[in-house]
């Protein structure tokens, strides 16, 4: 899939945009592990969040890793193998990956949680300050 530069007069400053489009379009291309996101709605208590589950039967919380890294949230996962174990029929591979979600500025990584195979991620969704400032004109004679 090809993608338009951004190289339109009126969209300056936007080489971060463009390189960070190009680093999701390299990374979307893998499916594993398989993952939701979710707009979790503002309650009284809570604001708006999103939140992140992946799929990660068989991993331990040892096994799995969730950090920020710049910003990019990044989730890997490396399970050892067991030597001593014998196999007849090996149907669930001990796969490694590594994930990443690209967050936009101010994005706040909330927490994550590992239950039943689920790793879930919440993101608080930061409300935008409008900001409108009036540039005077100098008077050049």
């Amino acid at each position: 899939m090809s993608r338009p530069p951004l190289n339109s007069p009126f969209l300056l400053g936007f080489d971060e945009v463009e390189r960070a489009l190009d680093r999701v379009a390299r990374t979307a291309s893998d499916g594993y592990p398989p993952y939701n996101i979710e707009r979790i709605p503002r309650v009284e208590s809570a604001p708006e969040r999103l939140r992140i589950t992946l799929a990660v039967a068989g991993f331990t919380r040892d096994q799995l890793d969730v950090s920020l890294e710049e910003n990019q949230l990044v989730i890997r996962g490396r399970q050892t193998e067991e030597r001593e174990r014998h196999f007849l029929h090996r149907g669930i591979a001990a796969r490694q990956f590594q994930r990443a979600f690209l967050l936009a500025e101010g994005m706040q990584v909330l927490g994550a949680d590992l239950v039943n195979g689920l790793l879930s991620i919440d993101l608080a969704r930061p409300e935008p300050a409008r900001v409108v400032k009036k540039i005077e004109i100098a008077a050049r004679d």
